[in-house]
């Protein structure tokens, strides 16, 4: 008896220790990253999220690891236009934050560098992760449209329900949309109208909507900006700042969730291929998909659903009605081959272009 409980004690142990070694080989890696990471001294961030999270995120990490951590907040398409640019030579090391369609345009052009996080367990599910490790999801957002419900009322008109409600005449003039040659989200929402619509009637569909836009913003966010101070009554973008805008004051703001539904942003991080600090980047990455990084973004103004398993969701987005989950299937791979496509197809539609005075790119 005494024989067959020291085998039966010594198989635990044995099976124990197997299953500890990955653990202790994930920390001897970690600890050999971070020490890499402490000898190159620094790094450079290009985020595209919202520059208090930013700047928050960076002060964060340079704090945690003594790693001098500059940044530069632009939009996603400004970043995905400079590197492109520096073609395989960038400025900046990491890319964090931001919608991911200009990432697939550069995951498809050769310019992010693969690697294989440690804290990518940490995702909910693969969904939110570019299939080689281009780029880790770390929060998701929510498209919809937000208005100034005072203004609707002063003008007797009713809110508009759908996008395709956006098209009637009676909201000429009304709307503001981001710029697609310098907003990710614009091109999100011209992916999200040609996978819900098919290719040529979400082009009719952008004619027919152009006719009641203002202004093209430069920044994704722009339009949630100009809603409850009344500079435009109706805009589209994520309702994620929207909902900073209302708890900033501007409870005038009501937020859509189309009913004929709507599509989802993963805001994403990721490392820029020749990298001058690519041991710095890679830690950044770890600490993007950590919670140290992501549980600050509701404490800087940033509302997102974050899609880390062991991460705080922001209760406020939940109390705004959001769901994480009421999204169309989005065409990530379509979405990847053919952003730059539908993007010229879209300028070809409304025309424009080079309208400075309603397409911004400052």
């Amino acid at each position: 008896m005494k024989k067959k409980l020291a085998l039966a004690l010594a198989a635990l142990l044995s099976i124990g220790a197997f299953c500890s070694v990955p653990v202790l080989a994930e920390d001897e890696e970690m600890d050999a990253l971070i020490e890499a990471a402490k000898e190159e001294g620094e790094l450079t961030v290009y985020g595209s999220c919202e520059e208090e999270y930013l700047a928050a995120a960076c002060q964060k990490f340079e704090q945690t690891y003594g790693i001098k951590t500059r940044y530069q907040r632009l939009s996603t398409s400004e970043v995905y236009t400079k590197i492109s640019e520096e073609s395989g030579n960038p400025s900046g090391d990491v890319w964090f934050g931001g919608t991911t369609d200009p990432y697939n345009e550069a995951t498809a052009d050769g310019l992010l560098e693969p690697y294989d996080a440690i804290n990518g367990r940490n995702l909910i599910s693969e969904d939110y992760k570019d299939p080689d490790n281009n780029w880790f999801g770390i929060y998701k957002g929510i498209l919809g449209i937000m208005v100034n419900s005072e203004e609707l009322e002063r003008l007797g008109l009713e809110t508009p329900k759908t996008w395709d409600d956006l098209t009637k005449e009676e909201y000429a003039g009304l709307i503001m949309l981001s710029n697609p040659n310098t907003a990710g989200t614009a091109k999100l929402v011209i992916n999200t109208m040609v996978q819900m619509k098919g290719h040529d009637e979400a082009m009719e569909y952008f004619k027919a909507l152009d006719k009641n836009v203002s202004q093209y913003t430069k920044s994704g966010s722009g339009p949630s900006k100009m809603v409850g101070p009344g500079e435009c009554v109706i805009g589209i973008g994520f309702l994620h700042d929207g909902i900073y805008q209302i708890l900033q004051g501007y409870d005038n703001i009501e937020l859509i969730i189309p009913e004929d539904g709507t599509s989802f942003e993963i805001g994403a991080t990721a490392i820029f291929k020749g990298a001058a600090h690519p041991n710095a980047a890679k830690l950044w990455i770890e600490f993007a998909l950590s919670p140290d990084c992501v549980n600050i973004a509701k404490e800087n103004g940033s509302y997102q659903f974050l899609v880390l398993s062991n991460a705080e969701q922001p209760q406020e987005a939940i109390d705004f009605g959001l769901d994480m989950n009421n999204t169309i299937d989005y065409d990530f791979e379509d979405a990847k081959q053919n952003t730059a496509k539908y993007v010229e197809d879209f300028f070809a539609a409304v025309g424009g272009e080079d309208d400075e005075s309603r397409f911004l790119t400052e």
